[in-house]
């Protein structure tokens, strides 16, 4: 008989990288859950109608049908590490693929299947605290963002945010092997990276985080320590 923690451990296995029936239950729970964060996330960044977009980690594909509806004379592209989310997501987006204006591929973050400067921006929802090495990938992403494109990191959780789910993944991180980053965490995540402008927007009551930075037009020169706290916004 398996233990709450043994239902746990699962739970958080299929949050990772979902699979099988229960996997596609996940999925599902992740499109309806996360829709509303990624709505919030999405009116924090300009998305023109012929940009190209790609959203990594993208799941169920719920966020890739939304950026198509924002970018309709543009192209939406999603990436998975998971068989089970590139099926869902194909099945999900089938009538935007066989229009072309959709394409998922299979793949890691840290190695994407893109040329450099591909992008005019790119998504991460509900994912970089998966991710197996946040600051080089990172790196990977600015690498296929186009000069000036952003890099969008949505979350409903942060270190220090003070809801309830947000703690209880921030007490059991060690164990999860999720990367909680509080606020200020993020925004050097960001400018170590090499990206400029960078912003952090919060809505606390939620635990909701929004960070986004862009890929500059010369390398960056203002030391990480020069950033400014100002950038770091909060929504009431």
């Amino acid at each position: 008989m398996k233990t709450a923690a043994d239902r746990g451990g699962e739970h958080i296995s299929q949050c990772q990288k979902p699979s099988g029936w229960l996997g596609k239950l996940t999925l599902w729970n992740m499109n309806t859950r996360h829709s509303k964060v990624t709505d919030w996330g999405l009116r924090h960044v300009s998305i023109a109608n012929n940009d190209t977009i790609l959203d990594v980690g993208c799941g169920g594909g719920r966020t890739l049908s939304k950026l198509a509806a924002l970018a309709t004379q543009g192209k939406v592209y999603g990436i998975d590490h998971s068989e089970e989310s590139i099926a869902v997501s194909k099945k999900a987006n089938a009538h935007l693929i066989r229009e072309a204006r959709v394409e998922v591929h299979h793949g890691s973050v840290s190695q994407l299947p893109f040329p450099e400067g591909t992008f005019d921006l790119v998504t991460a929802v509900e994912t970089h605290f998966w991710w197996r090495n946040l600051p080089t990938d990172m790196h990977e992403i600015c690498r296929t963002l186009k000069t000036g494109g952003k890099l969008m990191i949505i979350a409903e959780v942060y270190k220090g945010a003070n809801t309830a789910v947000a703690k209880l993944a921030e007490k059991y991180a060690s164990k999860t092997g999720m990367k909680m980053l509080d606020i200020n965490e993020h925004q050097r995540l960001f400018a170590q990276a090499g990206f400029s402008d960078v912003q952090v927007v919060t809505q606390p009551d939620k635990g909701w985080i929004c960070a986004t930075g862009r890929k500059p037009w010369r390398p960056l020169s203002t030391p990480i320590s020069q950033y400014n706290p100002s950038e770091i916004r909060h929504c009431r």
